[in-house]
């Protein structure tokens, strides 16, 4: 295949020592990264970069760095992670992109918190975003790492500062992955806990830790297990049942039935990782069959080169893939 090799100046304003050192990184170790992820060869001096190779990777290189020098003006540290989750939103591979440039996200895909600014990576994290924004109930769907859980929590999270809702609930299924919670020390809640942490985590990133156990002591934030939904309706809520997978059909169905006036439900999970008893069927697998044509429920499906965690674990999602498509196995 020909592609059209480009070469492009790149001046970055205004001129600012202290984030152009944020950006390159330690010996240049961040402009490596680019430069080796999109085969191309990237030359500075000062606040001028020369980028030379192919044309659509050049376009992405560019974008990608000024991108990045601008969020050195908002005070991040541009770390190697940082690099490797812009190159994963603009789809750039291990080799060059040939001749396809990035699409960053516009202004009101920005979701915008006071303690956080959270950009969609790729299309899948953009069309979710649009999908929760459109509609009332919503599923993610796949595998871990590909932001379904952080972005709806990011969602709530703006909805609240914005006064579209007057809670957030966060619920997940306390399902034993391998243990059994009645060998765990401490009451109900401190059993639980262990299966909620990942909503906590999310929570204490958009917005600090003491305004969380503010907002949960009046029960604006409220985190609890399916289990405890069962016989309420919740109105002006935005409600995220997380690891929805590990519900029953008959959970499911009890839960989507909790959404009262102006609420909205979003609903995360990945079908490979089912905790439940064999004999016992998944009720996001049951839910998504049932519900596909419902014109008013989205429903986005994330695949592996959505994932934004440690470039090994894209190829990991991959091999298993592969494995389960190959075998036949489904565990």
């Amino acid at each position: 295949m020909n592609t059209q090799v480009a070469s492009r100046k790149l001046n970055l304003e205004p001129y600012d020592s202290r984030r152009l050192a944020n950006l390159c990184g330690k010996l240049d170790e961040n402009i490596q990264q680019i430069s080796r992820r999109l085969g191309i060869d990237i030359a500075n001096r000062g606040n001028e970069f020369t980028l030379s190779g192919d044309m659509g990777a050049v376009q992405t290189a560019s974008n990608v760095i000024s991108l990045l020098y601008d969020e050195t003006g908002e005070g991040l540290d541009i770390t190697p992670e940082v690099v490797h989750l812009h190159l994963q939103g603009a789809g750039a591979q291990r080799q060059p992109a040939g001749g396809n440039t990035v699409e960053f996200p516009t202004d009101d895909l920005v979701i915008r918190t006071k303690r956080a600014r959270i950009r969609p990576r790729g299309e899948h994290q953009k069309e979710y975003i649009r999908s929760i924004r459109r509609h009332d109930i919503n599923f993610g769907i796949g595998p871990a790492g590909t932001g379904k859980t952080w972005l709806a929590v990011a969602c709530a999270v703006d909805a609240l500062e914005r006064g579209e809702v007057q809670r957030i609930v966060l619920v997940r299924p306390a399902v034993e992955a391998g243990e059994k919670l009645g060998f765990l020390p401490g009451d109900l809640a401190e059993k639980i806990d262990p299966y909620l942490r990942p909503l906590y985590d999310a929570l204490y990133e958009m917005l600090s830790f003491e305004q969380v156990g503010k907002l949960m002591e009046r029960d604006v934030i409220e985190v609890a297990p399916l289990a405890y939904m069962r016989g309420r309706t919740l109105n002006n809520s935005f409600i995220i049942l997380d690891e929805s997978q590990n519900t029953t059909m008959e959970q499911m169905k009890m839960f989507l039935t909790r959404l009262g006036f102006g609420s909205k439900a979003v609903i995360t999970g990945d079908m490979t990782q089912v905790d439940l008893p064999r004999h016992i069927g998944s009720g996001l697998v049951h839910a998504i069959t049932v519900l596909a044509d419902e014109p008013d429920i989205g429903i986005t499906r994330f695949d592996s080169r959505d994932v934004v965690r440690h470039p090994l674990v894209q190829r990991i999602v991959d091999a298993y893939e592969r494995y389960e498509r190959d075998t036949g196995s489904d565990s």
